[in-house]
């Protein structure tokens, strides 16, 4: 095996895609490669250390990939690897995605897209491995090391979504403005605030799109507007969001991970309970979702996609102000109003 590279295991019934993906990643990557599910499955139970990521054609003969795949699931190992399906025109890739995949690639192969999807499915992969090896300890030092793992963390969310690299520092810092004036006026929500600890909201909503993740880029860097199918795996990031946090311990020792958790989750629910994932309204949202949800909207809608256009500041508070009792907290949505300027200044420093 070639030193100081990592292993990818490429699962292919054609001898000519195994060479072709084998030409595309060698340079960078130890391909070890099979001819179908059964030959992979008794190689992963001699190869160390385990794969960072397969490739497995879904239609093979012998064994097919869905059935490995299947197979893997109920490994505790193996079921933590990586799986990027190979995919022909006719096969549905709604269903690949269903059935766990954490991306696809599209025959015939373009090696930018494999070599580009590779490598960020690795890179997800090696930051998931440190991190459980930080939460495997107890010490102060590995906790702050954990802290600084998680905003590396929310840093590859925002290099791989293309977004720009300010806009974790924008939405901390709007998610603080409305928290300071919330306390600082003594609202109702003052002293349930200083409960939560402010520092650690702020802190916390970083992660907001942890799930994201978990997207395959098809869909998330899609130059357009999503399918309706598309759509609905996207709105995934907030069940697989909760579900990374909830890798890291026990969320009910930690008041940090439990905000990210809680932030993760619901961020995406409405006031009035036509949001997503749990369709819940008013209260029962924790309130430092409902403040990242104002604060996060905020930050879409003023931002440029490769799909839409940036708005201005006036039509996006315009927006907000609309949602009021609807999509968003009333005395939030208010906060907003009052503090617009000092909304509108973080946006324009920090674009």
């Amino acid at each position: 095996m070639l030193e100081n590279k990592q292993t990818i295991l490429a699962v292919d019934d054609s001898f000519v895609n195994i060479n072709i993906l084998n030409e595309i990643l060698k340079d960078e990557y130890n391909v070890v490669t099979a001819g179908n599910g059964k030959e992979a499955l008794e190689i992963l139970g001699d190869i160390y250390p385990l794969p960072k990521l397969i490739l497995l054609d879904f239609i093979m003969p012998v064994m097919t990939g869905r059935e490995m795949y299947n197979l893997m699931k109920t490994n505790d190992k193996l079921k933590r690897i990586p799986v990027i399906f190979i995919t022909a025109k006719n096969d549905s890739e709604c269903e690949l995605l269903e059935a766990g995949a954490v991306d696809f690639i599209n025959k015939p192969f373009k090696p930018e897209i494999v070599k580009l999807r590779v490598k960020n499915q690795i890179s997800l992969k090696n930051y998931s491995d440190s991190l459980e090896v930080l939460v495997a300890e107890k010490s102060a030092e590995v906790t702050q090391t954990l802290n600084n793992s998680l905003l590396g963390l929310a840093g590859v969310i925002e290099d791989r979504d293309l977004e720009s690299s300010e806009h974790i520092k924008r939405t901390q810092l709007y998610v603080k403005a409305i928290i300071d004036f919330l306390i600082g006026s003594d609202s109702i929500y003052a002293q349930q605030l200083l409960d939560l600890q402010p520092d650690i909201i702020i802190k916390a909503s970083s992660l907001h799109d942890v799930g994201k993740l978990a997207i395959p880029d098809k869909i998330l860097l899609k130059p357009g507007i999503l399918t309706l199918e598309e759509f609905e795996i996207m709105k995934t990031h907030t069940t697989r969001g909760k579900k990374i946090i909830n890798r890291f311990d026990d969320i009910s020792l930690s008041i940090y991970l439990k905000h990210c958790e809680d932030i993760c989750y619901y961020h995406h629910e409405r006031w009035d309970g036509k949001g997503y994932p749990c369709q819940i309204s008013g209260t029962a949202i924790p309130l430092t979702a409902r403040i990242l949800s104002v604060a996060d909207v905020y930050d879409a809608i003023t931002s440029k996609r490769v799909y839409k256009d940036a708005i201005s500041h006036e039509q996006a508070m315009e927006i907000i102000a609309q949602g009021r009792g609807t999509q968003f907290d009333p005395i939030i949505t208010d906060v907003m109003m009052l503090i617009s300027s000092q909304i509108e200044t973080i946006a324009k420093t920090y674009r």
